[in-house]
């Protein structure tokens, strides 16, 4: 039911990337701040946490099926998304999973990858069919520190959010001292996620951000008429 492939061939197209970029870090010699001193090959290290299908029983453990879906974006709809999250992004496609059970969506768990401070880290994000942040799954860390972002009682702040939440340091995520661009890049991603889910599958379901806001607005003033 499960494959691996689509994650390892994006794995594969940013490794060539960062593999690419280390004998010009090493030519370069880049100094750390944090680690105050030069970098090294050997603090670049790989932590498997979960693997993937792992994550997506964790994510969605009472659907009675999974099925896997890709989201080809539109050069308009990237942009529209690039302007919802507030940056760019290269990805034009991203692969989600869809849990259900009978006629309902339970919910959807989405892999990303994007960079730490010098590699990418590979994590799954679940959303339920409402829109909300569910869970965080970190599962592949290749940066020399920030793992971190891993546990629970970092990322347990995402249980919660939605796309009308910042999701950002010093507004409603706190950070992990010495590890902040780990901190930052998930956050990041966690909101393209919910803006991803919330584009493609709950606003032409009806159930959208906007939608949801718009009804909220609705009730208030009919409340604010009629004093209930």
């Amino acid at each position: 039911m499960f494959t691996n492939m689509s994650a390892y061939r994006t794995v594969a197209v940013l490794a060539f990337f960062v593999c690419s970029a280390l004998p010009a870090l090493a030519a370069e010699r880049i100094w750390d701040s944090e680690l105050k001193r030069y970098l090294k090959e050997d603090d670049f290290k790989y932590e498997e946490f979960m693997t993937e299908e792992e994550a997506v029983k964790t994510i969605l453990p009472k659907s009675e099926r999974v099925r896997k879906e890709m989201i080809r974006l539109t050069q308009e709809k990237k942009e529209l998304i690039e302007q919802r999250i507030g940056w760019k992004f290269p990805e034009e496609s991203f692969e989600l999973y869809i849990g259900e059970t009978g006629d309902k969506v339970d919910g959807y768990a989405m892999i990303h990858n994007t960079i730490g401070k010098y590699k990418p880290m590979t994590y799954m994000v679940g959303v339920d069919a409402k829109g909300t942040c569910t869970d965080v799954e970190l599962l592949v860390f290749r940066d020399a520190k920030g793992s971190e972002v891993g546990k629970k009682r970092f990322n347990s702040q995402y249980d919660g959010k939605t796309v009308t939440d910042p999701i950002r340091i010093n507004k409603d995520i706190i950070n992990i001292s010495g590890a902040t661009m780990s901190v930052r890049s998930m956050s990041a991603g966690v909101k393209r996620v919910l803006v991803l889910v919330d584009e493609y599958y709950l606003k032409p379901a009806g159930l959208g951000s906007e939608t949801v806001a718009a009804r909220k607005s609705d009730k208030g003033f009919f409340s604010s008429i009629f004093g209930n």
